[in-house]
């Protein structure tokens, strides 16, 4: 099984008994003062989701009740036991797909891949695709035998505040910003401080798909990344939810060292010790495609 897969797949494989299938989906809700939050996607579940899908919760039990960071990751066994709860064993497949832009079913499929899963995929295109193609849904709740899914932890997945301090003087490190160039260059601010942390590069997240979700062909986006496959690269955003899914696109074009800065400009701004800059300009590259204009800026939370 590829790491991104077709709806066409999909339905073909639905009755498989190794597959698990999983709805990530977040709710980002407005509030009448123009912010926004987000909520468990249980709902959105609940409502309509493929049939057979499961739900991981990335406002439950897929992240640190006991963090200020939203979206925090979980000690490796409490993750590896959440998964196991919705049937995800070490010889499981997994598909994963949301609601909105496949990032959050991006940062599941990090996740696992940082406690040493590889059997997982994401849906291409995501529910949106699904059910614009008439595909069938249905509001029956999947409840699959638990499994044990035995952490093989990659730490290197990973990267936290000080490794991201020490990577602003290391050339051999890039840093890269998966906010849209109007947070990059602090024209607008959704964190504690305005701008990016110094040395970082702006390549949007929603850049590497196309007006529908779907992602875009691997030779369009290859044109987008000027780096060595080998080079270290730590991606970040909001909250480590865009920049999952560039590690997630970066790792299919074959770079080989990507790490997510998970708790990213929630925790990076908060604290008047990190630096951050404002005013700069993205490269080129990163204003190639226009994909991460309006639909993120609407759900401007979503930009955790």
């Amino acid at each position: 099984m590829e790491s991104l897969v077709s709806t066409e797949w999909l339905q073909q494989h639905l009755d498989d008994p190794d597959l698990v299938v999983l709805d990530c989906s977040v709710a980002t809700v407005p509030h009448e003062d123009g912010s926004f939050h987000n909520e468990s996607g249980r709902a959105l579940y609940e409502q309509a989701h493929i049939p057979g899908a499961g739900f991981a919760d990335l406002k439950g039990d897929l992240c640190d009740p006991d963090s200020d960071v939203e979206f925090a990751i979980p000690e490796p066994p409490a993750f590896c036991r959440a998964m196991g709860s919705l049937g995800v064993g070490n010889d499981a497949r997994v598909v994963l797909y949301d609601s909105f832009l496949s990032a959050w079913a991006a940062r599941v499929w990090w996740m696992l891949r940082w406690v040493g899963f590889d059997r997982a995929a994401i849906l291409d295109g995501g529910f949106s695709a699904w059910t614009g193609e008439g595909r069938p849904v249905s509001k029956e709740l999947s409840v699959r035998q638990p499994a044990q899914l035995t952490p093989a932890i990659r730490p290197g997945l990973i990267a936290d505040r000080d490794e991201v301090m020490a990577a602003i003087t290391d050339n051999k490190v890039t840093l890269i910003d998966t906010l849209p160039a109007v947070y990059f260059r602090g024209e607008e601010c959704m964190y504690a401080r305005p701008g990016h942390i110094p040395g970082a590069i702006n390549l949007c997240g929603t850049d590497y798909l196309d007006d529908t979700g779907h992602y875009r062909p691997a030779g369009e986006v290859a044109g987008m990344l000027e780096l060595e496959s080998d080079q270290r690269v730590i991606t970040y955003c909001g909250g480590g939810i865009l920049a999952s899914l560039n590690a997630f696109v970066m790792t299919r074009l074959g770079y080989q060292d990507v790490a997510v800065y998970t708790a990213s400009l929630q925790e990076w701004a908060a604290d008047p010790a990190n630096p951050m800059i404002s005013g700069s300009k993205p490269p080129a590259a990163a204003n190639r495609f226009c994909a991460c204009g309006a639909a993120v800026s609407v759900e401007s939370n979503f930009l955790m």
